[in-house]
């Protein structure tokens, strides 16, 4: 990448007008710095565009330089994926002026945003027409649409509503020659030629600028259940999945399982206690549908369950104001953890069914691989994906607890990285966990859509392309 000339700077002014640059030090900082305080980098400026034709104008200005650009939405990414590196010379480019709710669909269902939408904004713009987007993030309320799509985010209710790439029907998109690709389609079936925006959901701004989505709505359920109970393993959990898929089917919204120590530290340093006894595991289950009756069903399956010994021990919340207390436990478990002081973050994903296997044989390795380590592992078990973090002494090597997890993952046919992205932070790792043969497709999607690397060098792939498929 070239050096950012001050005339680059002053015609970035001329396309956004003055107060949309940001040079001063000082106030670039909060752009330059991850949620996490992992990364910090240095920015020549942050731009801060108010439509999609100004975005084009942005690029076409940085791809004729060799400028690189560095994608911005609310900052609330754990991989480092929208902070610049440390030369000072890329731009940051926040799309956070880019805020309107364009159309809601009644009939059809589906919301038109801008990419600097927050997420919690549009749930509600949503719900005032007694509609539902059912992407539900612990960052709701400053995450934006823009990188909610780049990241194909997860959260809690992937396990009946699915990732975010399955609430995208159409997306608006600035190419890396800041051509803007206009396709904002209500559509739920299209399948004239290439699924286009598939290539820009889930690539972390690599490819193209998300500047604009549609995202499928559904209706507002008129029941709800929320439950929590005590596991004594985690195999009983996956025995109250199963039972519970059994029991109310489609129903079932969120089924999340906790450590012992996870719910131990969020008491410790957060004063919110579960109403249960102690256990080596909890399961938050939620269930919802438009159909009376749910109740019932969830009380009989706990029952049923409790019988069987499959869990220990359990409450079902009898209140909107009890079913928030039961969500505060399971949303409060990172800053506990945070507190708690230095911890080693997994983001993984493993086949529903390998989830013990996994957990038993990841902990006997960080046991004895690793002195002095405690485990909190805490997740989304309804889809697979386990945040299992390993809390460790100031002295321990993150790389080679990373490795030792990873190795683990792969080998049971999972995935370093189930709902976070690659960022910067697992660069190395992807390189290293993925086939040669995956890797290279990548690379030949990346070199024919971004050719000069301008979007977001270093995220995903490696700043500098090294990778050799021979």
């Amino acid at each position: 990448m070239t050096q950012v000339s001050d005339h680059l700077v002053e015609a970035l002014r001329t396309i956004v007008g003055e107060k949309s640059v940001i040079t001063d030090q000082a106030d670039l900082a909060p752009f330059c710095t991850d949620w996490r305080h992992m990364f910090k980098g240095q920015a020549r400026c942050a731009v801060l565009p108010r439509s999609a034709q100004e975005v084009a104008s942005i690029v076409r200005l940085c791809a004729a330089s060799n400028v690189a650009i560095v994608p911005h939405g609310g900052n609330t990414g754990l991989s480092g994926g929208a902070t610049p590196d440390g030369s000072g010379q890329q731009i940051v480019l926040s799309l956070r002026r880019m805020n309107a709710i364009r159309e809601i669909d009644l009939i059809g269902e589906t919301i038109a945003v801008e990419a600097g939408v927050v997420l919690q904004t549009a749930q509600e713009a949503a719900a005032e027409v007694g509609l539902l987007l059912p992407i539900s993030l612990a960052a709701e309320g400053s995450a934006t649409v823009g990188g909610v799509v780049s990241t194909n985010a997860g959260g809690t209710n992937v396990l009946r509503y699915g990732m975010a790439r399955t609430r995208v029907l159409g997306l608006e998109v600035v190419t890396p020659q800041g051509e803007i690709v206009d396709g904002l389609r209500r559509l739920r079936k299209d399948n004239a030629g290439y699924d286009w925006k598939q290539w820009f959901i889930g690539t972390e701004g690599t490819l193209g600028i998300v500047t604009a989505a549609v995202l499928q709505l559904t209706s507002v359920p008129t029941h709800q259940v929320t439950a929590l109970m005590a596991v004594p393993s985690a195999e009983a959990a996956l025995q109250l999945l199963r039972a519970s898929r059994q029991k109310i089917g489609e129903t079932l919204t969120a089924f999340e399982l906790m450590s012992g120590l996870a719910l131990e530290l969020v008491a410790r340093h957060l004063k919110l206690k579960t109403p249960l006894a102690d256990s080596p595991w909890y399961v938050l289950l939620e269930a919802s549908s438009c159909l009376s009756g749910l109740s019932d069903a969830t009380e009989s399956l706990l029952v049923k369950a409790m019988e069987c010994e499959i869990i220990t021990d359990g409450v079902i919340a009898q209140s909107e104001k009890q079913a928030a207390e039961i969500w505060a436990l399971r949303e409060s478990i990172t800053e506990a953890e945070l507190r708690e002081g230095r911890s080693v973050k997994h983001d993984v994903s493993v086949p529903i069914s390998k989830i013990a296997e996994f957990l038993h044989q990841a902990d006997a390795a960080v046991e004895s691989a690793f002195t002095g380590t405690r485990i909190n592992a805490f997740g989304h078990a309804g889809d697979g994906n386990i945040h299992y973090n390993v809390v460790v002494p100031p002295e321990t090597n993150a790389d080679d607890v990373n490795t030792l997890i990873h190795n683990l993952v792969v080998d049971l046919g999972g995935s370093i990285s189930a709902e976070h992205g690659i960022g910067q932070y697992r660069v190395r790792e992807l390189q290293r966990c993925r086939s040669t043969a995956e890797l290279s497709l990548a690379y030949r999607i990346k070199e024919a859509i971004d050719p000069k690397s301008t979007l977001n060098p270093g995220k995903v792939f490696p700043a500098v392309h090294s990778f050799d498929p021979s």
